[in-house]
């Protein structure tokens, strides 16, 4: 019975753990960046955003999906800007996923840094 349990799950794909996708917008460059679920949050390393941001995507798993964008400083720890936390299970809500559109600015720049993410 397990094993046509098992079969059944993966033949519909619900088995398949899930991925929390953000896309970035920065200075007209596009990304996506991409974080399935982890027990060891502190355990996620950052992503270099053009020259002056670092961004963070947390999927904990059954908790939270999180978000952070640090400031790059020179010769500095990177400064926390902006953080997101979404409960668990989150909720796609339209054009912008779960999250919205996020808007993050550089204090002594003019870029702009939008994002939003969705599950999938």
């Amino acid at each position: 019975m397990r094993v046509l349990l098992a079969a059944l799950l993966f033949a519909c794909g619900c088995a398949q753990a899930q991925t929390a996708t953000c896309h970035l917008d920065y200075g007209g460059e596009i990304r996506r960046i991409a974080a399935r679920p982890t027990d060891k949050p502190y355990a996620v390393p950052t992503v270099q955003v053009g020259s002056f941001f670092l961004f963070r995507l947390v999927f904990e798993k059954d908790t939270a999906i999180k978000t952070y964008v640090y400031a790059d400083r020179d010769n500095a720890a990177p400064a926390p800007l902006h953080q997101g936390s979404f409960p668990w299970p989150p909720r796609n809500g339209g054009a912008y996923g779960f999250t919205g559109l996020h808007f993050v600015y550089e204090p002594l720049r003019d870029g702009e840094l939008k994002y939003w993410c969705e599950l999938s």
